[in-house]
């Protein structure tokens, strides 16, 4: 079992340098590159979406939403597409992978989207009362 675990984390390691790819690639349709965009960010982020001090949640939004985000986005990916970035990032090895200050901001940033959308609904919801 503990293998299989292993592998499955190298081939999610993998597909986040395959959607770094397709990232800079003009074949790949927009809106695939834009969840490519938004898990690669999440993946190469220092700051979780869920803070790992928060109990359970903490690791599970690691354990749930970045294979989500590779999963969606794997799909909206053209399956020929896909296969070549893979097979790129076979051959060229290990390609670095480093935490990002931009993938960062874009964290802080859907932060602060949710802050004021929640601000927005609490406000609407109590001017009414």
């Amino acid at each position: 079992m503990w293998q299989k675990l292993k592998a499955w984390a190298k081939r999610l390691k993998a597909d986040i340098k395959a959607l770094t790819l397709a990232l800079g690639d003009a074949r790949v349709p927009w809106f695939a590159k834009l969840m490519a965009g938004i898990t690669v960010a999440y993946a190469l982020s220092p700051i979780d979406l869920i803070p790992d001090f928060i109990p359970v949640l903490g690791y599970l939004d690691d354990l749930l939403l970045l294979p989500l985000g590779i999963w969606l986005s794997i799909i909206l990916i053209p399956p020929h597409l896909l296969e070549e970035f893979r097979q790129r990032v076979a051959q060229e090895g290990s390609l670095p992978l480093k935490k990002n200050r931009i993938a960062a901001a874009v964290i802080i940033l859907l932060w602060l989207l949710a802050a004021w959308w929640v601000g927005q609904w609490a406000w609407h919801r109590y001017q009414r009362n």
